[in-house]
């Protein structure tokens, strides 16, 4: 381990994912409400949910280091910027971006030979999933829902594990839209492009794939007339680290099986 900082902050779960994979897990000291993995990352003292987070207790623990996620965090970095506090933030949105940030912030943390082997194995597996036997020799559509009240369609990295799975995104003119703002669909736009399988995340909340079945005129859809409708929990598929292969892995299964090939 190289030189590095001391005492990390993770403001978000795929920072902390990562900094726990690189080797720098015991150097943080405080993370997201939201980080899950690895299970030891629970037991740090909780600093931030994903849009807010506690200034005053982050500074408290004087972290050399705080890592973040998005532009939605944007004003929760000025505030710390301002307090003298190192930030640094990655907006990942696509595959390649997410091993790229697995870099960064492996560099950022001391590690950079361990940040590199992470991204390398993340693009290594993905690979494998993309060329597993039981890939459907015709790509199924697919409609991934991010959020049910506005309908939001899967964001760019989605769209691209959909393809990488096996599948045809039915919005992929939507995936350069790196806002939820711009990703908003109709649902009768849905009904007309008749997904085959439905795949539902809702970040933060169980997806409610009955009342997915039930929304007026959804009856028409292949999806609901064949049940291939799915929920994957959010941490495993809008969380742009490593763990969007447990994301990956079940969405080839539900595709294998939606097309008999599984």
């Amino acid at each position: 381990m190289g030189r590095g900082p001391r005492r990390i902050v993770c403001l978000s779960a795929e920072t902390t994912e990562i900094a726990f994979a690189v080797g720098a897990g015991e150097r943080v000291v405080g993370v997201s409400g939201y980080a899950v993995r690895p299970p030891e990352a629970r037991k740090k003292p909780k600093v931030a949910a994903f849009q807010t987070a506690h200034l005053e207790r982050i500074l408290a623990l004087e972290p050399d280091l705080v890592l973040g996620f998005s532009d939605v965090q944007a004003e929760i970095a000025r505030e710390l910027i301002r307090a003298g506090v190192t930030v640094l933030i990655t907006n990942q949105r696509t595959l390649a971006e997410t091993s790229d940030a697995m870099r960064l912030i492996g560099a950022a943390c001391g590690a950079p030979a361990a940040g590199e082997a992470l991204a390398a194995q993340f693009e290594a597996e993905l690979e494998a999933i993309a060329v597993r036997p039981t890939r459907p020799a015709r790509p199924p559509r697919v409609y991934f829902e991010e959020w049910d009240d506005p309908l939001i369609s899967g964001i760019a990295w989605v769209s691209e594990l959909i393809e990488r799975c096996g599948g045809e995104d039915i919005f992929p003119e939507l995936r350069a839209c790196r806002s939820a703002a711009q990703r908003v669909v109709g649902a009768a736009e849905v009904v007309r492009r008749d997904p085959e399988v439905v795949v539902a995340s809702w970040c933060g909340r169980k997806a409610r794939l009955e009342r997915i079945a039930a929304r007026p005129g959804w009856e028409r859809i292949a999806a609901v007339r064949a049940g291939q409708l799915h929920e994957i929990k959010s941490p495993d598929i809008l969380a742009p680290g490593p763990s969007l292969l447990i994301g990956a892995r079940r969405l080839a299964a539900i595709l294998d099986g939606a097309t008999g090939a599984g």
